[in-house]
């Protein structure tokens, strides 16, 4: 009876996906006929403009995103489910990602992998970045915890730059179809206060060991030799972002450069390459299920890490969405 209830449900909600999907793509043609139409036979008519209708390509395939992720909880919550001692753990990367989040993440996920009674993890990334050595350590944790477990990314908002290069050490990676995923790209941030200093009438001494001992510091300008170095370092750096997504979403290294201008994608627009599918947690969590064999795992959160002072200076910002920058600079 429960599965002749079950098969039912399922044949309503696809046809109302169906119909619902077919509707919205009607008027979307109709809109775009309406806008350019004029009568033949009538003289004197002033076009109106349907400023409050619109749609585009983006917002449709969100809305059947929206409708799958439904009609897929529904079915999870309608069908017979077998109980299973499975369990998963939730692990927030929320916010900039500085020194603090490394030393909160990394032991977490070294717990988690030698915890035998965690099967599977969600790494709930909501992040723009941060900092180049934090981001590599728990990069390297993810990787690491991945050879264990099988592990799935999430974000429901951002996953960029620093964000989705811990992203791609997961095994798979689920995103809201609105979410934005990506920035790809390395960014070094120099401060040249020397004419504001000198305004000011404050004079810097330095006593330096090597004439690179100050590179970067913001009291004087870069010499063409530092821009050199600097130029080199950022492009290493990239290159071992290029190489981590290549790997995580098995790309080649070409196809991996079309995605890294430094912006981010709506997960929608992307999925297939920079994403695997779209959806909402419950989406994440079932992918994690398959990939177990198992139903109706128990769902475990933990705290994420409490965040230090962030501050943009040199290298630290390498992995950062260049839009979160505008807030540290200063004079």
């Amino acid at each position: 009876m429960r599965e002749d209830l079950w098969k039912y449900v399922s044949m309503i909600l696809v046809l109302l996906l169906v119909m619902t999907s077919v509707s919205v793509v009607l008027l979307y043609m109709q809109n775009s006929g309406l806008r350019g139409y004029t009568p033949t036979h009538v003289t004197n008519v002033s076009r109106v403009q349907l400023e409050n209708v619109s749609c585009n390509s983006t917002e449709l395939l969100s809305e059947i995103s929206e409708l799958k992720g439904q009609i897929s909880f529904l079915r999870g919550f309608i069908g017979n489910h077998t109980l299973s001692n499975a369990t998963i753990a939730v692990v927030p990367v929320f916010g900039l990602i500085d020194d603090y989040s490394a030393l909160y993440l990394v032991p977490t996920l070294r717990r988690i992998a030698e915890n035998d009674s965690i099967n599977g993890v969600i790494l709930w990334i909501e992040s723009p970045g941060g900092e180049v050595g934090a981001v590599r350590d728990i990069y390297s944790a993810v990787r690491k915890l991945d050879l264990i477990k099988p592990v799935v990314a999430y974000t429901g908002g951002m996953a960029a730059s620093g964000g989705y290069y811990i992203a791609v050490g997961a095994d798979k990676i689920i995103a809201d179809p609105l979410a934005e995923v990506g920035s790809i790209g390395v960014i070094y941030v120099h401060y040249d206060m020397e004419q504001n200093y000198a305004k000011n009438g404050i004079k810097v001494d330095v006593f330096k060991t090597g004439k690179y001992k100050d590179m970067g510091a913001e009291w004087r300008a870069l010499t063409p030799e530092e821009r050199k170095i600097i130029a080199n370092m950022v492009d290493t750096y990239f290159r071992a972002f290029l190489n981590a997504v290549s790997t995580g979403r098995n790309m080649t290294i070409n196809e991996t450069r079309k995605y890294a201008t430094g912006r981010t994608w709506f997960a929608i627009n992307v999925t297939g390459t920079l994403v695997d599918s779209t959806g909402d947690m419950d989406t994440a969590i079932k992918t994690l299920e398959n990939m177990l064999n198992v139903t109706n795992a128990r769902v475990i959160m933990y705290n994420g890490p409490e965040t230090g002072s962030f501050g943009v200076y040199g290298s630290e910002a390498l992995f950062l969405d260049p839009r979160y920058l505008n807030g540290y600079i200063r004079g």
